[in-house]
């Protein structure tokens, strides 16, 4: 009984001590991940790693992990050539398979969110000059903003003979051919001014790419939300580090 007693005990400490080990090695990874993902994707600032699952020194033996969560605030990824600030982007990597040497890591797939301020959308696609929408009637884009459920705000500024009005539309938004795409649901009315509906939709509605995301996931789908668009990406075969 006695040496059954001592058994147990033995398990226990023995069983801890392998908690405590796995739970350091599983915090250093983390680490070191981070800092080679900010360097190779030439990140202002780190990131964060979270290595799900236990254990994890079973994992590392078998050579892959079952999932990895990267988040990273405030990131710039490419618009039509330009910069475009993601405030936060989340995505969990499923399968991460690393070499023998640890220097690179590939991921079998990728799921994850991302968050674009109204703000920072509207310098995206702000760009254009203000297009002429009648005679001597002028109109470019001047706002965007949550519309309620699933629309998008429109703002349209339009300067008439008799002075300057801004008139809103909502706007269904959408991913379409990778980039986030927005169609008024109606032309925006401007007293009895008959607008053309070709150049005010070149007003209103508007496509913008995001590229340059981090390992290369791409964009899959787009909702309104009160703080700004929300976006799903997704992504196979991704490339980590190395």
């Amino acid at each position: 009984m006695r040496a059954l007693r001592i058994l147990l005990i033995l398990v226990v400490v023995l069983g801890g001590l392998f908690v405590i080990a796995d739970r350091v090695a599983v915090n250093f990874a983390e680490d070191e991940a981070a800092d080679r993902i900010r360097t190779s994707e030439g990140l202002t600032s780190t990131p964060s790693v979270s290595i799900n699952g236990f254990p994890f020194l079973t994992q590392v033996a078998d050579g892959t992990l079952d999932d990895v969560t990267i988040g990273i605030k405030d990131y710039d990824a490419k618009s039509d050539g330009d910069s475009i600030r993601i405030a936060d982007l989340s995505a969990e990597m499923h399968g991460v398979k690393f070499d023998s040497g640890y220097s690179s890591a590939t991921a079998g797939s990728a799921t994850g969110t991302a968050r674009i301020s109204y703000a920072e959308l509207l310098k995206a696609v702000q760009e254009q000059a203000p297009a002429q929408v009648a005679p001597g009637v002028t109109a470019k884009l001047a706002g965007l903003a949550y519309g309620g459920g699933d629309k998008v705000k429109i703002t349209v500024e339009v300067k008439t003979p008799l002075g300057t009005v801004r008139p809103t539309v909502l706007s269904t938004v959408k991913v379409a051919d990778g980039k986030v795409t927005a169609r008024a649901d109606s032309l925006p009315a401007v007293g009895s001014i008959d607008l053309a509906e070709g150049p005010i939709r070149a007003v209103t509605d508007f496509r913008q790419a995001i590229d340059n995301l981090p390992a290369g996931i791409k964009l899959d789908k787009v909702q309104a939300a009160e703080d700004g668009m929300e976006i799903t990406v997704t992504g196979s075969d991704l490339r980590l580090v190395g």
